[in-house]
């Protein structure tokens, strides 16, 4: 078991990949009594075309699988997976995003209990077309409770924007229609293709001893038998790197109160998967600190013009296989919301608010920010299982973030910030008399 010390942050991680490929952290909290657990696919919605475990070709699954298989984890032939954890006074829970899905707990007892649990349950498949079938209609109605989500409609519209071909731009759940087409066999070879043990990690923390909770899982996996670790094949359409493939705008009406305007820029340049992929991913968030924080001068200018208003903000999402930036809000006027984040954005490197003592000031507040967040098991958890930059992690960010430089952020402004990778999504509201 390996022993990693961040001495700057005061902890401890502990790590053993399992002969089966299992890949094991114990980060122990001494002072917690709380302890969280979160066992992870490296498996999402936008990978649906790959080819299946003991097969050659490419099969294309019905959007929103892997979401679907996630639900269906949880039933098995004895029961509800959820009434044990409760028994064992856990409290359990999941969740699919583009690339992963997790599996969790929490609990201030019981650890090595519910750990097995976890375990045993996610290792585990049990489908039938019954219970298949009747899971459609569960999902069939989340997916028309998030079509009513105006929030949820200005994030995909911006997707279906940025990325009309890649798989990103399908709802995270599919469609109605596409999870009507989900067999039981479906759900088997996605199962046996992504949770192979060698393509999933496992992450704990809290109030435990490493050594006591690594020998309880590595015993648990040895009693079980997997296949031998298998490369994976996944195919994403190839995209256009100059950005020729972006929609440039589109507009939509619904029945809201006030329209929503959302700017998107698309990535389009590839992000390596080490640490200097994750400085360019601070120094990015730096920068719309920089020009968009509550206290930039940009920010503040367009609040006193009523452009912006306290329900605008900005978000950076980087995975594998894509990366993009949003800047939304509800306005009256969607347009000009919309145009003046443009200019701003295009005008960056002659704004006034790129300058040494404001970069020293959102460093300062990212650094707190940061610091802040390690006092969250959840957040340690889920910050972890999903990282995707070697070994560079959450607990790199306070080094990565005191050594980004006005130039880093210039670097990363004209890398990232280019006319073409732009693209804008209005929800307007409907006008009177409409249905």
């Amino acid at each position: 078991m390996q022993k990693i010390d961040y001495q700057l942050l005061g902890e401890t991680l502990y790590q053993q990949t399992l002969p089966n490929g299992l890949t094991v952290s114990l980060l122990p909290k001494a002072d917690y009594h709380k302890n969280y657990a979160v066992l992870t696919t490296n498996y999402g919605s936008i990978d649906d075309l790959f080819i299946p475990l003991g097969q050659s070709d490419y099969v294309q699954m019905p959007a929103g699988i892997a979401h679907f298989l996630e639900h269906k984890m949880f039933d098995k032939k004895d029961g509800d997976i959820f009434e044990a954890f409760s028994r064992q006074g856990a409290s359990a829970n999941a969740f699919t995003s583009f690339t992963r899905t997790s599996y969790l707990f929490s609990a201030t007892n019981q650890i090595k209990t519910n750990l097995l649990t976890l375990l045993d349950f996610v290792q585990q498949p049990y489908f039938t077309a019954a219970s298949v079938a009747k899971e459609k209609g569960i999902i069939g109605q989340e997916i028309e409770m998030y079509e009513d989500d105006p929030n949820w409609r200005l994030f995909f519209g911006i997707i279906g924007n940025l990325y009309p071909k890649h798989p990103i731009h399908h709802d995270i759940a599919g469609t109605v229609e596409s999870i009507a087409q989900i067999t039981p066999a479906q759900l088997y070879s996605a199962y046996q293709t992504f949770y192979q043990p060698s393509n999933m990690n496992l992450f704990v923390i809290g109030h435990f001893d490493p050594e006591t909770i690594m020998t309880a899982i590595s015993a648990n996996q040895q009693r079980k038998t997997f296949p031998e670790p298998t490369m994976i094949h996944r195919q994403f359409p190839e995209e256009d790197v100059s950005g020729h493939d972006i929609i440039p705008y589109r507009v939509t009406e619904l029945p809201v109160q006030r329209g929503k305007s959302i700017v998107g820029i698309k990535g389009l340049t590839a992000v390596s998967q080490d640490r200097v992929g994750l400085k360019y991913r601070m120094a990015l968030n730096l920068l719309f600190d920089m020009l968009f924080g509550d206290s930039s001068r940009n920010y503040l200018r367009l609040y006193d013009q009523g452009i912006v208003d306290d329900t605008f903000g900005y978000e950076l999402d980087m995975e594998r296989t894509f990366h993009f930036a949003t800047f939304s809000g509800d306005t009256d006027h969607p347009q000009q919301l919309s145009d003046a984040v443009i200019k701003l954005l295009e005008n960056a490197a002659d704004s006034p608010d790129l300058n040494e003592k404001r970069l020293a000031l959102v460093k300062k507040e990212a650094i707190g920010s940061a610091l802040q967040s390690l006092n969250s098991l959840e957040y340690i958890a889920n910050s972890y299982s999903g990282n995707h930059f070697g070994t560079a992690s959450l607990f790199d960010l306070v080094p990565i973030i005191s050594e980004i430089t006005l130039a880093d952020i210039q670097s990363a402004l004209r890398r990232f910030v280019r006319h073409e990778a732009f693209s804008v999504f209005h929800i307007e509201a409907q006008s009177a008399g409409d249905d």
